[in-house]
């Protein structure tokens, strides 16, 4: 069974659950996860876990993720981008592009956004795209977000384009409309590309024709998406023992959350590190992939 990831390159047109579902027909497997849904017209950096590796899946969903988006004036949709039937227009005068920078440099922090009605964020048990094709509005909380950048990389007469890096749970339609209501603008977004999930980047993603032509290669072991943490080896009777569950000592320095690799440099999964009371600190397991039956 094949176990790891794929940065897979999302084409527009197709939704996040539709990668998944092409995969397990190309895999022949049932265990497929993704990290991060994009919207089904957007396109971009979707990490898919297969096996084991789905249970790595949280240890990525969290992770800060890159866009670049475009940014049209002039109206407004139910859906937030450019796909979703108009609610408002107006007529509006080209941003000079210092305001424009003033406008993208002002979200850069802690901010608060209230999630779009077309979107998986549920209340009450039910998603809120599912009112919304209902004809109902519902009221939403802010939620806070963080946006690390955001610059200017092109603009025109009708619209603009930047990039922007942020925090899980931001929605860039949300900030396209926040970004044209700073300028005194109405706006949409108008097309979206992912560019990066994590340490996963748009360069090295794969097309899903690259992924059926190159089944076996286009697959990256399962640590990959554990970078933030460092790494411990262990000998063969204290590997045995943390796959059982068992707490070993380590005759080493570490503390916080690791990789453990066994004496022959297998991945065996995520430990705790704690010192105690001995000489020497712990290694407790957290998180063990053990070989599918």
């Amino acid at each position: 069974m094949s176990n790891g990831l794929i940065n897979v390159l999302k084409p527009p047109g197709m939704t996040s659950h539709d990668v998944v579902s092409f995969i397990r027909r190309l895999y022949g497997i049932k265990r497929v996860g993704h990290a991060g849904t994009l919207d089904p017209g957007a396109a971009g950096v979707l990490p898919i876990f297969l096996g084991n590796a789905t249970r790595l899946i949280e240890y990525l969903a969290d992770a800060d993720k890159s866009y670049r988006a475009e940014l049209t004036f002039g109206f407004e949709t139910d859906t937030g981008d450019d796909t979703g039937q108009i609610i408002n227009s107006s007529p509006f005068s080209k941003p000079d592009v210092i305001k424009i920078k003033e406008a993208l440099a002002s979200f850069i922090g802690v901010n608060e956004q209230i999630p779009p009605m077309y979107s998986a964020v549920k209340i009450g048990g039910k998603k809120l795209y599912e009112f919304a094709r209902a004809g109902e509005t519902v009221e939403r909380k802010p939620r806070s977000i963080t946006i690390s950048s955001i610059a200017l990389v092109a603009e025109y007469e009708h619209g603009l384009v930047f990039d922007v890096t942020c925090s899980k749970g931001t929605y860039i339609r949300t900030l396209c409309a926040d970004i044209g209501r700073r300028l005194n603008c109405l706006a949409v977004m108008s097309f979206l590309v992912r560019t990066r999930v994590g340490n996963f980047h748009l360069e090295q993603s794969r097309t899903l024709e690259e992924i059926a032509a190159n089944k076996e290669q286009v697959i990256q072991k399962a640590d990959t998406v554990l970078t933030q943490f460092p790494a411990v080896m262990l000998q063969e009777r204290d590997a045995g023992a943390i796959k059982n569950g068992r707490t070993v000592i380590y005759h080493g320095t570490v503390e916080g959350l690791v990789k453990i690799y066994d004496f022959r440099n297998k991945f065996i999964g995520i430990g705790l590190g704690e010192y105690g009371t001995g000489d020497y600190p712990t290694i407790t397991p957290v998180k063990i992939l053990s070989p599918d039956r």
